[in-house]
């Protein structure tokens, strides 16, 4: 029956129970998350990015934990004994192949350890210097990162929320770094470094472990590689100062650096995340082409770039030398890189849809 529109009568099945049913239909609710839960959800169903992840994580642990119980080190020349004659049969071994004195050992009944990659030169096992080298690339690549971050970090807040002459001033800064020539100047301050910080290094224990090189590396990187990231966050700090919750902290005698820690950096977080990310690969890249020069990490540690470099003597006869570091480094930059896309498409405010 219709009902009449001039009853003014309550009906009572109006405020029955809705059953589960209808619960279910009519209320639909997204359960809370945050920014990052958020954001790693969209990263997962990215399955370039995904892959990429897992391939960085399996080339890390790789390069952490094989060292530890691989049977060879990476400065042991196999065929140099105390008190005997050098073995040059132990020199430049193909992959899975033994020096004589191995191979008597095998006769033996013994079981010996295969060179999976063959030896260098100098009769060092190739496979751990590959391991090590990449070690120390990614070392490098995710140090230099973290000094890029702080500096790039902190010269763009000042010059961001101060403004004025502040901003004046480090702005003109990071132009005269961008209008220098990047290959020529990292080369230059590389070679300086090196000549400069030697005595310094020399009466440091720590330093001297790490060598002059590697010091010199990350001053380099210290003083060039920030000024994109420095003028990222400048860009986000002018947009924000100027929300409502920043001039609710003013007002109540906030000062500046609390500000900048506690509001103003946490909402940058997509973007430090993003050029941190893009970072790591740039760094990875400048270690390895300045290893290649000679300008890189001490000998006898290896990197990818000094390990590249050493295989252009044998490269007619030993191809695989260069081949094997010149791919380690190509599948770690391509997978930093397609990672650090990956970021951007998931904590990128503006790329949500």
């Amino acid at each position: 029956m219709k009902k009449n529109p001039l009853n003014l009568r309550v009906d009572l099945e109006d405020f029955l129970p809705a059953t589960e049913a209808e619960k279910e239909y009519m209320v639909r609710m997204r359960p809370a998350t945050t920014f990052f839960q958020d954001g790693m959800k969209r990263l997962l169903r990215n399955k370039v990015a995904t892959v990429s992840m897992i391939l960085i994580v399996v080339i890390t642990l790789a390069a952490i934990i094989i060292p530890f119980f691989w049977p060879y080190s990476y400065d042991t020349m196999l065929g140099v004994r105390p008190g005997k004659p050098v073995d040059a049969s132990f020199n430049n071994l193909a992959p899975f192949q033994y020096g004589k004195t191995e191979l008597k050992r095998i006769a033996a009944g013994e079981k010996v350890f295969p060179h999976v990659f063959g030896t260098d030169a100098a009769g060092r096992d190739y496979f751990i210097r590959v391991v090590y080298g990449t070690r120390v690339s990614l070392g490098v690549g995710f140090f230099a990162s973290l000094i890029v971050l702080a500096i790039g970090i902190t010269m763009g807040a000042v010059a961001g929320y101060f403004g004025g002459k502040v901003d004046l001033f480090i702005m003109r800064l990071v132009d005269i770094i961008y209008s220098l020539p990047d290959t020529l100047m990292i080369i230059l301050l590389a070679s300086v470094m090196k000549v400069a910080l030697g005595p310094v290094i020399d009466g440091s224990p720590v330093l001297n472990q790490l060598g002059s090189n590697m010091i010199s590396l990350f001053i380099v990187f210290a003083l060039l590689y920030w000024v994109s990231m420095a003028r990222q966050i400048r860009g986000q700090i002018l947009s924000l100062k100027e929300q409502e919750y920043v001039l609710a902290a003013r007002s109540m005698g906030a000062r500046p650096g609390w500000i900048i820690r506690r509001h103003l950096i946490p909402n940058c977080i997509s973007v430090i995340i993003i050029s941190t990310a893009l970072q790591i690969p740039s760094a990875i890249f400048t270690e390895s082409f300045l290893s290649y020069l000679g300008l890189g990490v001490n000998a006898p540690m290896p990197s990818l770039g000094s390990l590249a470099s050493e295989a252009l003597n044998g490269l007619s006869s030993y191809p695989y030398r260069m081949v094997i570091p010149a791919l380690t480094i190509s599948l770690i930059v391509l997978s930093l890189n397609l990672f650090g896309d990956g970021l951007r498409d998931a904590f990128d405010p503006k790329l949500k849809s």
